[in-house]
């Protein structure tokens, strides 16, 4: 079901920690311990505390956890030209 219902949501929506976190099945210190490792996809900065990933990009590491790395990311082709 949730396949189906990320079929449907633009790849730019950000989700914040508790949706990743229930979308993973992964939990919080694994999550961030994967993001400083590089094999997992980096939070984009909403304010001051606050941050969200991208559907799109947890969407890629959703097809291959095993392997993601970061370069499997297309940033280069994001609509404001750089990163948060």
């Amino acid at each position: 079901m949730k396949e189906l219902f990320m079929a449907f949501q633009s790849p730019l929506r950000l989700m914040r920690l508790n949706e990743v976190l229930d979308l993973t099945g992964l939990s919080r210190a694994t999550l961030y311990r994967k993001i400083a490792g590089g094999t997992f996809p980096p939070q984009h900065k909403l304010a001051t505390r606050c941050c969200g990933w991208r559907v799109g990009e947890v969407d890629v590491w959703l097809r291959n956890p095993m392997t993601f790395t970061i370069s499997d990311l297309d940033r280069d082709n994001k609509p404001d030209g750089g990163p948060d």
